[in-house]
Order: structure tokens, then C-alpha cells, then sequence
């Protein structure tokens, strides 16, 4: 196929669905998009520490294809020259849809840490709150979005 990027060439099907889950569709991609997302995570350490038990090479390893799709972006931070702050792209952004809908659909048919309440406001202003979340990666805002999340990610600490 002329003129395609490798990445392209290397889909099993044309199917929309598929191609999406080749690029970000395994387990610790789409927390660390979440955590990115929802939580307001920055740094490496951050997500090691989220609770979720990532190995360190593999968050190295796919917080680097992250970035090679496209989803996520390094920036130096202004604080310390040294370090390096992650950031969603547009393209990551716009997966704010798609892990709503996750997290509405886990928490209403699995047995999940988190109320019933927060899923109910979640799901009855879903537009609301894709608003909320683009308006703080608009505004490069760390605040998390949701309490919740904020309070678990400190007694995970």
C-alpha cells in the first residue's frame, strides 16, 4: 500500500473497531489514558503508584507507544527542566467518550469500588461532563475529575 504509514499497512481488517483496539485496546494503555484523563497524572511515578500494579517496563513500554500513536505527548516540566510530564493529545482527548462509557458500563454490571451516586450523576450528564473533561486538558488542569478517584489514588499511597 503506497504512501501509508507502517502502522497502517500492519492492520488485520479495515474494521474501524479493530484498528482502534491495535492502537490503544490493552489493559494498561486505557489506564493510563484514564489516569491521564481522570485522575490528572503527569509523571512517571504517578502512574506507578496508582494502584494498579504496572511493572515499570511495561508502563515505560506503553506510555512509549502511546506516544508513538499519537495519544500522548512528553513536555518538559517548567518546575524541573529534568523531568518529563506526560500529556493527552487531541487525539487522546477524544477518547473522553469511550472511557466514560467504560466506566459507566463497569461500574453498572460489575462489582466495582465505585457508589452507585457518582455512576448515576456520570451517566445522566454525560455531555456535562465530557465538557468538564475537555475544558481541564484545555485549560491543563491536574485537578481530578472526579473526588472519588482522588481519594483512592491518596490511601493507595
Amino acid at each position: 500500500m503506497p504512501g501509508k504509514a507502517k502502522s497502517e499497512r500492519e492492520n488485520r481488517s479495515g474494521c474501524p473497531v479493530s484498528i482502534a483496539l491495535e492502537v490503544f485496546g490493552d489493559r494498561w494503555s486505557l489506564l493510563i489514558v484514564r489516569d491521564l484523563m481522570v485522575k490528572g497524572f503527569r509523571r512517571y511515578n504517578e502512574f506507578l503508584a496508582s494502584g494498579e500494579g504496572i511493572a515499570t517496563n511495561i508502563l515505560a513500554d506503553r506510555l512509549r507507544r502511546l506516544e508513538a500513536a499519537g495519544i500522548v505527548q512528553t513536555e518538559v516540566d517548567e518546575a524541573d527542566r529534568r523531568k518529563l510530564n506526560y500529556r493527552l493529545t487531541e487525539k487522546g482527548i477524544d477518547l473522553a467518550p469511550v472511557m466514560l462509557e467504560l466506566l459507566i458500563w463497569g461500574a453498572r454490571h460489575e462489582r466495582t469500588g465505585v457508589p452507585c451516586a457518582v455512576i448515576a450523576e456520570m451517566a445522566k450528564d454525560r455531555e456535562g461532563l465530557l465538557k468538564e473533561v475537555r475544558r481541564r486538558w484545555e485549560q491543563r488542569d491536574p485537578t481530578p475529575l472526579l473526588p472519588w478517584f482522588a481519594r483512592r489514588t491518596e490511601e493507595g499511597r
